[in-house]
């Protein structure tokens, strides 16, 4: 896998999946559902309400956990919060291809308002939401 950077509004961006990539990825989602025909259970309701459900399963792995222990759970769970982001990352290829939207544009240009939204010289070291700088 070859990793890009380059530079946007002084903020280093790395590319670490090529678009093939992702749409290779994305073949053998759509491949595993047809294969199973669940086509038809993957509206766009039902699909959003998969990547919420899988997002707090990730979420689960460190509710009520220090730091400290948070570290400890990662180290010894790694497998398990790798399972659980991977099945986030199914979700929103799968809905992305369902929803014909070019999910690697979609976030070069999320990037590109982000840092219009987020100035280095504004933001930098801060948590404060964009219109609140």
């Amino acid at each position: 896998m070859i990793v890009k950077s380059y530079h946007f509004n002084d903020i280093m961006m790395y590319t670490i999946m090529t678009k093939s990539d992702i749409q290779k990825l994305t073949e053998d989602i759509i491949n595993f559902r047809d294969a199973r025909d669940w086509k038809q259970f993957h509206n766009p309701k039902d699909c959003a309400l998969s990547l919420v459900l899988e997002a707090t399963e990730v979420m689960e792995h460190f509710q009520w956990k220090s730091l400290v222990e948070m570290e400890k759970h990662i180290k010894d769970n790694k497998e398990d919060v790798a399972d659980e982001l991977a099945d986030v990352l199914y979700w929103v290829l799968l809905m992305s291809n369902d929803l014909d939207i070019d999910i690697v544009k979609a976030l070069e240009k999320k990037n590109k308002k982000n840092a219009a939204k987020y100035p280095v010289e504004k933001a930098k070291g801060k948590h404060t939401k964009y219109n609140k700088l």
